[in-house]
């Protein structure tokens, strides 16, 4: 079955639990993790942004 970008999106923020059938080896974890540091990031930097607009 192919995942669709939201259940990975649930995956990466610990919302929805990991397929068991998932291939798991310290590759897929580096990826996984690196893209959750980019998802952090990435809604970090637009809380600030809609801070600065909404401050104004």
């Amino acid at each position: 079955m192919k995942k669709g970008i939201w259940n990975q999106v649930l995956t990466y923020f610990y919302i929805r639990k990991r397929d068991a059938n998932d291939p798991q080896n310290i590759n897929i974890k580096m990826m996984h993790g690196m893209n959750r540091i980019s998802l952090f990031m990435f809604l970090i930097g637009i809380i600030v942004m809609l801070f600065r607009i909404f401050r104004k």
